[in-house]
């Protein structure tokens, strides 16, 4: 699968300068922001088997970086939902079963339904435009077999709905469940020799039809199906041979 993370070490190093303390903060924010951006795609994207201990050592030769950095970016992929912080042993890729699957899927399928409601009730025209162009940006990626662009981009349309609901609650608890289930949701895709992939472009263009008309009951029972067809691909996935899951798209 495409990574983010250099095959050899490449040092992540903040921009040098003479300002003061707020821009050494601005810098560190950022080399932060990096280095859990890289790190949270590494994980996502299956480089680390599901319940397997984070190769720690082997990450920050990659990364180019020290302990303290990769165990604070760790801190908060924990948080997520992605990996699972051991008491005096590190950490390990959090592993998921069939019915911790169902549950959260059918949670997030609730939560998007709700926001999809919401969102054709609030949403600006400036918005849907956006989502508009997130849509055939990952389109692009869908032709040319670009899982990581394709799925960066689902991820901002999906993410793009629930902030036009306009409810910080739900999109709190949105966030919370999706960094969950945020791997095995990319891993999906695999499922059915890609046959999923495809189905998901369709479910997308109905997405974006009802949204367009802010037809909330449609759109609402959309996202629903589109989570739960999701929920079986990814118990699929769970279930089948590992070997005759491709390496790439």
């Amino acid at each position: 699968m495409k990574s983010t993370i250099p095959e050899t070490g490449v040092p992540i190093t903040p921009p040098t300068g003479n300002g003061g303390d707020r821009q050494e903060n601005r810098q560190e924010a950022s080399l932060h922001g990096e280095i859990l951006l890289r790190l949270r795609d590494y994980v996502v994207e299956g480089n680390i088997p599901e319940g397997a201990r984070v190769p720690e050592r082997q990450l920050c030769e990659m990364l180019g970086i020290s302990r303290t950095p990769l165990r604070e970016a760790l801190k908060v992929l924990a948080a997520e939902g992605l990996i699972e912080l051991l008491p005096n042993r590190g950490a390990r890729v959090r592993q998921l079963g069939q019915r911790d699957l169902e549950e959260l899927f059918d949670v997030m399928a609730g939560l998007e339904s709700l926001a999809g409601r919401l969102a054709c009730e609030a949403i600006t025209d400036a918005e849907i435009t956006a989502i508009e162009q997130l849509h055939y940006e990952m389109y692009g990626h869908y032709l040319h077999r670009d899982m990581h662009g394709y799925f960066q981009a689902n991820q901002r349309i999906h993410e793009s709905i629930v902030a036009s609901a306009r409810n910080e609650t739900l999109k709190t608890a949105y966030a919370n469940f999706a960094g969950r289930i945020r791997r095995v949701r990319y891993s999906a895709n695999f499922a059915r020799k890609r046959q999923r992939w495809a189905e998901a472009m369709r479910e997308h263009e109905a997405i974006l039809d009802a949204l367009r008309r802010r037809a909330g009951s449609e759109l609402s029972d959309i996202l629903f199906q589109h989570l739960r067809n999701k929920r079986a691909a990814a118990i699929e996935h769970l279930t089948e041979p590992q070997e005759s899951v491709p390496a790439s798209p």
